[in-house]
């Protein structure tokens, strides 16, 4: 598999709903630098499960629209929109946007930088996102 499949992967996959799946991806030593409408957060592997299992609680379904995924080397960069789906709000609702930047180790995402903001839900913001 190679690195852009990896990441593609982890972001399709319910690692945020299964903890063995969240383990196949995520490099023990991993580091994810994170800005976001909230500020910077900087988490390790104990921290970030924590975070992405509680998401798994929150959401029926989360679901990544990727509309660019470039790699090099052991470098990967994904821009994806986060549609969830919970049991109050049965229908797709955008989340957040994200750029996102993954370094690879072992055959594991080692390094993660990732960038949100809240989903805007205008015609011309959500096209931009749209699948290429």
């Amino acid at each position: 598999m190679s690195n852009k499949e990896l990441v593609l992967e982890f972001l399709n996959s319910d690692y945020y709903k299964d903890e063995s799946v969240y383990e196949k991806f995520i490099h023990p030593d991993v580091t994810i630098s994170w800005n976001s409408s909230e500020g910077f957060s900087k988490l390790d592997f104990k921290e970030f499960k924590e975070i992405v299992l509680g998401m798994g609680k929150s959401f029926d379904t989360l679901t990544a629209e990727i509309s660019h995924a470039i790699a090099e080397d052991k470098k990967v960069s994904v821009r994806f929109t986060y549609h969830v789906e919970t049991l109050e709000h049965p229908e797709s609702i955008a989340l957040a946007h994200f750029f996102s930047f993954w370094e690879i180790k072992d055959d594991k995402l080692f390094k993660i930088y990732l960038m949100s903001h809240p989903a805007d839900e205008t015609p011309e913001n959500l096209t931009s996102y749209l699948t290429i």
